[in-house]
């Protein structure tokens, strides 16, 4: 696993803080890949301009097949550390500014269903404190995704999910921190239920 370059940013207080995505989705070999802006650190993805996004307008700009919205979300994770640009440079969707943050395989479609597998490239540390409460999704191979973000009420999320067959869900304390690390020559691997929260392998 190739160590990351370029500058570390660590982002504090993380958990909680709002920010909306905007995927520009382009064809790559087979199948579908997205660079992924986010609004984190630049502004709490404003509501009135989220809604009054032109998203045919922005990929039609932006020459991407799509450019679908995520968000607005909610970080679970308390500290986000980056390798990158010290000062990413900023982009400006409908007024929203974002930084690109990472790269998407998106599979077949714009929008893949719940529960598919897909892969992230970015080179980022998610950390979980001790203490933190987590939501986790169990696969039928018994591995363990952690929630990285939401969107949705996230108090009942866990008994509105209609489970694939040998999955479970949970919630839970963190006994010491958790930490999930994507190098640059890595990619880490994230799930969605059908509520849209997201999730995060934990290797």
């Amino acid at each position: 696993m190739t160590a990351p370059m370029g500058t570390v940013r660590t982002l504090t207080a993380v958990r909680g803080g709002r920010y909306g995505e905007i995927f520009l989705v382009r064809q790559e070999g087979g199948g579908l890949r997205a660079e992924v802006y986010n609004s984190y650190t630049h502004n709490d993805c404003p509501q009135e301009l989220w809604d009054a996004l032109d998203l045919s307008g922005i990929a039609a700009s932006e020459g991407a097949a799509a450019a679908p919205a995520n968000g607005p979300r909610y970080w679970l994770v308390d500290t986000i550390e980056k390798w990158g640009p010290a000062v990413p440079e900023p982009r400006t969707f409908g007024g929203i500014t974002m930084a690109r943050a990472a790269t998407l395989d998106q599979g077949p479609s714009f929008e893949p269903s719940p529960y598919v597998v897909r892969r992230v490239a970015r080179a980022t540390t998610f950390s979980f404190a001790a203490g933190s409460s987590v939501h986790d999704l169990i696969d039928a191979q018994g591995e363990t995704y952690v929630m990285q973000s939401w969107c949705t009420d996230l108090d009942s999320s866990g008994s509105r999910l209609s489970l694939p067959e040998g999955w479970a869900y949970r919630g839970r304390r963190l006994d010491d921190t958790l930490q999930v690390m994507t190098a640059i020559d890595d990619a880490v691997v994230v799930v969605r239920d059908e509520l849209r929260n997201s999730y995060c392998l934990v290797g």
